[in-house]
């Protein structure tokens, strides 16, 4: 199955939920849906690589930490992603993800993610083996 994100309403703030054949794919499908939130996630070349590491005790707050260090190495490097390589092995997940500085010109960003939060936080494997993932991003 090829992975799959998409945005759910949720009052001011923004629903990320990202589906994959794996969790890996799925974590990786919602950081797309969170670059979504800001920017066509197309338009960012993938010129930079960096390595991000987390480690959470549920795969659910393994999603929150993730996504709140994709939204740190965003506001610190002045950058975007849209390259998300993405390993998980329990409570670890190991990434490697690419993205180029913000350019606002062809970027033209609609808002800025502040982090991930723990509303609508859900993170499971469907009886169809489709693993989902989704929290609501404040921005």
């Amino acid at each position: 199955m090829a992975q799959a994100w998409e945005h759910f309403a949720h009052g001011a703030d923004i629903g990320v939920r990202g589906r994959g054949a794996t969790l890996a794919g799925a974590l990786s499908a919602a950081a797309t849906a969170m670059t979504a939130v800001v920017t066509d996630p197309e338009a960012v070349r993938q010129t930079d690589a960096i390595e991000i590491l987390c480690r959470a005790p549920t795969p659910e707050l393994l999603l929150v930490d993730w996504l709140n260090s994709l939204v740190y190495e965003m506001a610190t490097r002045r950058m975007l992603f849209s390259g998300f390589e993405v390993e998980c092995e329990g409570s670890v997940l190991r990434a490697r993800v690419r993205g180029e500085r913000v350019d606002v010109r062809r970027h033209q960003p609609a808002v800025e993610v502040k982090g991930a939060t723990l509303t609508a936080l859900d993170v499971h494997r469907g009886e169809d083996g489709t693993w989902v993932a989704q929290c609501v991003v404040d921005v």
